[in-house]
């Protein structure tokens, strides 16, 4: 990748990723986000390292290229995951960027307190002219961590098309995803079959699927349990409720935006004995009454459905990068 004052062109925004092939929300949301550039006539690719990769455990046709194949000019925009973070100094100086931060958590994640300077990595590069971040929660710290940048929202979707909830209740199924807090899952998991609580259930491991695999894992299930830890919004726990699933469990802080007591449980941070209770109350209700349960689940569903959507984010994008748009200025 390379920047040429005199490069021609109306300006065009370029989402830097890593040619990671692993399922990720994140890697999700910058290949959405061009497709939605796209479709609303704003010029957008994914930049990957290697030229020819793809991200291919979701179906797209996504706009992407390899980064050293491209010339920025003053008009365009480089838009940089969070992930980048330490090594922003590496880019061309001279590009305009927006950091894409999906995680505020892990924003000084391999940035040390000694050695660097107040407002690292973001304050001082040169060329950083707004973050973008997905969660009101995330929208907060960053601009109480940097009062001197702009943060604006871009808010997450949970594709309808792909999760939504069953035509049927689902069955005595439990959903997890192993690899989130596995120490803690394991010992939840030992405190609800030591009590008998998981008699009759069956857990369903969620791993390394397919994004429209997942969603019928999930729509598969009665009960998911979230184990999301400092996220940005928390991808699992929203698709869950999407697909009607009754989500128990911890927030990730992120994920407040849209965990509400008056359809799921949410826990707090840590506390393994109410999270214990919270999924046997969950059990106990789905035995009792299981279209309480399943009730619930719906009204999570369509809560997730009508501020999670695709016309939602496009409305973000559009107020985002005309407002930058506007501030370029051709040398």
């Amino acid at each position: 990748m390379r920047y040429e004052t005199n490069h021609a062109g109306a300006g065009a925004v370029y989402y830097l990723s890593p040619d990671d092939n692993k399922p990720s929300g994140g890697i999700r949301n910058l290949y959405r986000h061009v497709d939605l550039l796209n479709e609303s006539g704003t010029a957008a690719t994914v930049l990957h390292s290697r030229p020819g990769f793809r991200a291919d455990w979701f179906a797209n046709d996504t706009r992407v290229t390899a980064a050293g194949q491209v010339t920025l000019g003053p008009t365009d925009l480089l838009v940089v995951p969070e992930y980048y973070g330490p090594g922003l100094h590496r880019l061309p100086a001279q590009a305009r960027k927006l950091i894409f931060n999906q995680n505020a958590y892990q924003t000084f994640a391999e940035v040390p307190f000694a050695g660097t300077s107040a407002g690292a990595p973001y304050r001082g590069c040169p060329g950083v002219e707004a973050l973008l971040t997905v969660s009101r929660d995330n929208v907060a710290l960053l601009r109480h961590a940097f009062t001197d940048l702009d943060v604006r929202l871009a808010r997450v979707v949970v594709d309808p098309e792909v999760f939504h909830p069953p035509d049927r209740p689902a069955a005595r199924r439990i959903g997890h995803m192993p690899r989130r807090r596995t120490a803690e899952q394991e010992q939840l998991l030992h405190i609800l079959r030591s009590r008998g609580a998981l008699d009759g259930w069956e857990l369903v491991s969620i791993d390394g699927l397919t994004e429209t695999a997942t969603a019928e894992a999930l729509r598969g299930c009665a009960i998911f349990l979230s184990f999301s830890e400092r996220e940005g919004f928390g991808l699992p726990p929203a698709e869950a409720m999407a697909s009607g699933a009754y989500v128990v469990g911890f927030t990730g802080l992120g994920g407040r935006d849209f965990f509400d007591p008056r359809y799921c449980a949410p826990v707090a941070e840590g506390d393994l004995l109410s999270y214990a209770v919270a999924v046997e109350k969950a059990i106990r209700r789905y035995e009792e009454d299981p279209a309480a349960l399943v009730s619930a689940g719906h009204t999570a569903a369509e809560r997730i459905r009508a501020e999670y959507h695709p016309d939602g984010l496009r409305a973000d994008l559009a107020d985002v990068y005309r407002t930058f748009r506007d501030r370029a200025v051709p040398t």
